[in-house]
């Protein structure tokens, strides 16, 4: 278990350097941010002096170096759009926004998509189970920023049910969450539908039901542990989908999040807070699947 995690641990830091490298190069590719942060009327003397003060006129290896070494202590920058505040500053106070919106939508995904798939096997061929597939079917199908866009005018705009978009309070987060979480429900229900289909035609499931072992126990203890590898699997795409998929939703609900102030210090070329929130939801992508793989050797004993 030891060596399974160190290198477990060493690819995950590769990972994270690569990422390092592609953040950096296309953050420069979108263009000059001087441009953003002077007006129209500035002197070529004020646009050499912020060239220089941002360190813009060094040789690209130079600034990655030191990008590199200061991402290391933490340090980003200071915003170009948020004067005042350094890149990681304005990161870390919208972190807990898009936390509470995707941690959300992910207990939303897994409370229903995980019992529907499980009975959806157990059932198979009856309505349950036509149900799930046509959920899986339509979610997989529908852009979550269409389906955000729909909930705002039916639920919010026609019967005034919820906010039309903000934070502030649980009712602020029903839409937005949904809306991310429809296409995991669908993503999820499928596989362990499928995952569960596998494991109940198995040899050990029919000597359990020789031996008079309740349906409901088989279903739920002795094929659903076997078959959970399958949708544990995807929980490292689904922590990193529902928190990438934020920036869509929280545009459309202006939800004050990471992805709001993504898309902000896009259109404003604000380097430091772009390689901020990308460094920051790689962290977060990286370790979710290195404790899916903990969890693999928990779960399957073959793995340990």
């Amino acid at each position: 278990m030891r060596k399974f995690l160190l290198v477990r641990s060493l690819e995950a830091l590769v990972a994270l350097w690569v990422i390092t490298l592609i953040v950096f190069g296309l953050t420069h590719l979108s263009g000059n941010p001087v441009g953003a942060l002077l007006p129209d009327d500035a002197s070529q003397k004020q646009i050499d002096f912020l060239i220089a003060r941002l360190g813009l006129d060094q040789p690209l290896p130079v600034q990655y170096w030191r990008f590199l070494t200061n991402a290391l202590q933490g340090d980003f920058g200071q915003s170009m759009k948020w004067p005042g505040e350094s890149a990681m500053q304005v990161v870390l106070t919208r972190m807990p926004a898009t936390l509470q919106l995707g941690g959300t939508a992910m207990l939303i995904s897994i409370v229903i998509a995980i019992p529907l798939g499980v009975v959806a096997a157990a059932r198979r061929g009856s309505w349950v189970d036509s149900t799930a597939q046509a959920i899986a079917l339509v979610g997989q199908s529908m852009p979550s920023f269409w389906l955000g866009i729909i909930l705002i005018w039916v639920l919010s705009v026609w019967l005034g049910w919820f906010p039309t978009s903000g934070a502030g309070s649980l009712w602020h987060l029903v839409l937005p969450a949904v809306s991310i979480a429809w296409f995991q429900i669908s993503a999820l229900t499928r596989l362990t539908r499928s995952a569960m289909l596998e494991v109940m035609d198995a040899e050990y499931i029919k000597l359990a039901r020789a031996k008079g072992v309740s349906e409901v126990k088989i279903t739920w203890k002795h094929a659903l542990r076997n078959a959970a590898i399958v949708p544990l699997t995807y929980f490292g795409v689904l922590a990193g989908s529902v928190l990438t998929g934020s920036v869509v939703i929280e545009t459309v609900f202006s939800w004050p999040g990471l992805g709001w102030i993504a898309i902000e210090a896009i259109k404003a070329r604000d380097f430091p807070v772009v390689q901020s929130v990308v460094i920051v939801f790689a962290v977060i992508f990286i370790f979710a699947n290195l404790l899916v793989d903990l969890l693999y050797a928990y779960v399957d004993p073959r793995i340990r």
